[in-house]
């Protein structure tokens, strides 16, 4: 399996912005759909926004979250990317990035996670 290692998490005041990063190491991103994840201590993890090997297809979560995040793919960095805009407490998490499953496996091993806290 291929390594993630996400970054860009921090503190920010409601209203903020955070840019996370996810860097790719062990397999080609542009094999696979990716997406963002996210999770709350005693919750599962959930999906927060997919996007397809090319781009073209893009998903998010919530309308909520479809209006104030961006989720960006670099192959030829073997990067992936969440703008995240106007940040609301809700969204306080450990955010993980790894192929978008869709019901099947995960093609890359899970990260160490980047923390978002926002502060109201």
């Amino acid at each position: 399996q291929g390594q993630l290692d996400e970054s860009g998490g921090g503190l920010v005041q409601a209203g903020g912005s955070l840019r996370l990063s996810c860097a790719a190491s062990g397999r080609n991103i542009s094999d696979y759909n990716m997406a963002w994840y996210r999770q709350v201590p005693g919750k599962e993890r959930e999906i927060v926004a997919s996007i397809s090997w090319s781009g073209a297809n893009i998903n998010y979560a919530t309308y909520s979250v479809k209006h104030r995040f961006t989720i960006i793919r670099d192959n030829d960095k073997n990067a992936l990317y969440l703008q995240m805009n106007s940040l609301e407490p809700e969204g306080t998490a450990m955010y993980y990035c790894n192929s978008d499953h869709d019901g099947g496996p995960y093609y890359f091993s899970w990260g160490p996670g980047t923390q978002v806290a926002v502060s109201s």
